[in-house]
């Protein structure tokens, strides 16, 4: 086969640090563009994002020559700078240091677009925390519970 073709649909979560409450009506759909716009850019285009006010949920295709810690570390790095670009209030905006990035199938996009588009709703009962530890324990992530924080 002469080309090489790929499809890596990432399911990517990660929180501002310290779960700080930092991402506010008043900016999330601007960051929701920004970023859209530093993924289209790095050929990694978002399917859907949604985020409270401490974390957010991308689905995304992951350009099949770039690797995932990269995409991850330009996107946090940029929207960070950004935040703090949209007032003295969000100075101390920052995202934690790591990241959950998960494989999503075609046939289960359905489904995890539902589940980002529900976050408002599904983080009235439940933690981030304990969100983010179902994902790992559901797709058999070994973790150390005191290094996934920060």
């Amino acid at each position: 086969m002469p080309q090489s073709l790929a499809k890596n649909l990432i399911h990517l979560i990660f929180s501002t640090s310290d779960r700080r409450l930092l991402i506010k009506d008043s900016i999330r759909i601007e960051l929701h563009n920004y970023a859209g716009g530093i993924l289209r850019n790095l050929e990694s285009p978002a399917l859907l994002m949604n985020s409270v006010e401490d974390h957010i949920h991308i689905l995304f295709n992951l350009h099949r020559t770039k690797a995932l810690s990269d995409v991850v570390g330009e996107l946090k790095r940029s929207t960070s700078v950004w935040a703090k670009e949209q007032g003295p209030q969000f100075n101390d905006f920052y995202w934690q240091g790591g990241f959950g990035g998960f494989s999503v199938s075609q046939s289960g996009v359905p489904s995890v677009k539902k589940y980002i588009a529900g976050q408002a709703e599904h983080h009235k009962k439940r933690s981030f925390q304990d969100e983010f530890r179902e994902f790992l324990q559901r797709h058999e992530v070994p973790y150390d519970e005191k290094y996934v924080w920060d």
